[in-house]
């Protein structure tokens, strides 16, 4: 081999050899920002934070075009966390609710393992309202080999994400996100139950009252109109006499969930004791706040209510009814939030006084709160 070929050679291994380090360095880079993205994802603390990392901090750390995330709710359990945080759908575009076996069919139900294809156009409910990916990667979530959702992963890379490449690096990464969604989603349900009511599971009086200062505050600032609904258990104690203290509860628990179906997502459902409920009516006036309180009043007193309480051997059905007092603050009220709030409720309850002197099982109304 004469110089000049050995001068070409070794021209050439150079030129390799740099392109190695630069491939090196790349991968290097690649892996500091995985590795990144893990610990972040470790160290979310709340639900909010763990959506932010993994709708968007993984677009960068997994040099992605789109990704969405799918999570089983069949039971709204998350949904009810989403409301408790008061996180709007729009803050969150790429997390979707879903019942596998109603949106994506039994295919999608049974995935074990990621998935991986050029785009078609069966995939186009895995990327709402998004310019269609070259490749996509569905990614299913596992928890104890049952799937809590997926993960759609979009590249605009035709061959990023091709039918034969290898899927371990992928299931390893899906395990990981699968146990930090659990971990905080846990965490959240920890934080609620010291807000919860026990025997109903709605909301407690605590609750409530924390959630109505900070709904007044917003109401102030974005001149908004905001509700608030004193409901009472007719006859409540003899409903206990007559057919027993676990039919009582049975009643209670299915009250609450009757007012429940005729409330939206923002709104809030209370037991303040007893036989009482309250509900905040976000973002409603005083109309509107008698129509939803017509509609609670005639869906509990309307089919009666089934129970087997301790007095019935085979149970039996018993009819109930509620009274409802109905207050709401006007946009231009400017008074203290604590005031406000302790002000609202007392009004709601006198207006729930006046149903039951009137004759209980209806709507009394109190006038707004007008004062400046």
């Amino acid at each position: 081999m004469d110089h000049q070929q050995l001068l070409g050679k070794h021209t050439q291994l150079q030129a390799d050899f740099h392109a190695f380090l630069e491939q090196a360095r790349i991968n290097q880079q690649i892996m500091q920002r995985h590795h990144d993205f893990d610990m972040r994802l470790l160290d979310a603390d709340d639900f909010p934070d763990l959506l932010d990392i993994l709708l968007n901090r993984m677009l960068e750390a997994f040099d992605l075009q789109a990704i969405n995330l799918f999570l089983n709710d069949t039971k709204q359990d998350i949904r009810r966390i989403v409301a408790h945080l008061k996180m709007q759908a729009e803050q969150i575009p790429h997390l979707h609710f879903l019942d596998y076996s109603e949106q994506f069919g039994a295919d999608y139900a049974a995935l074990r393992k990621p998935a991986l294809s050029p785009y078609q156009t069966r995939h186009a409910c895995f990327f709402p309202g998004a310019t269609p990916p070259a490749s996509v990667a569905i990614v299913p979530l596992l928890r104890h080999q049952e799937p809590i959702g997926f993960l759609a992963l979009g590249s605009d890379a035709g061959t990023r994400f091709s039918p034969h490449l290898a899927t371990d690096f992928l299931e390893r990464q899906a395990s990981f996100i699968a146990i930090c969604i659990e971990n905080v989603l846990n965490s959240e349900r920890l934080k609620q139950v010291g807000l919860t009511d026990p025997l109903t599971g709605v909301n407690n009086r605590r609750y409530i009252e924390q959630r109505l200062l900070g709904e007044i505050n917003q109401a102030q600032r974005q001149q908004n109109e905001l509700s608030c609904l004193y409901i009472d258990i007719d006859f409540f104690k003899r409903i206990n006499d007559s057919v027993g203290h676990q039919a009582g509860d049975e009643v209670l628990c299915e009250v609450a969930n009757r007012i429940k179906t005729q409330l939206r997502l923002n709104d809030a459902l209370g037991r303040f004791g007893g036989e009482e409920f309250v509900v905040l009516l976000v973002q409603t006036g005083h109309a509107v706040a008698l129509q939803i309180a017509e509609r609670i009043r005639n869906g509990i007193a309307s089919i009666p209510i089934s129970y087997k309480g301790s007095t019935a051997k085979n149970g039996g059905r018993i009819s109930s009814t509620v009274s409802i007092g109905v207050a709401s603050i006007a946009p231009s009220i400017r008074d203290a939030t604590p005031v406000l709030m302790h002000q609202l409720i007392a009004q709601a309850d006198r207006a729930l006084y006046q149903a039951k002197a009137s004759g209980r099982n209806r709507i009394g109304s109190d006038m707004q709160l007008q004062k400046s």
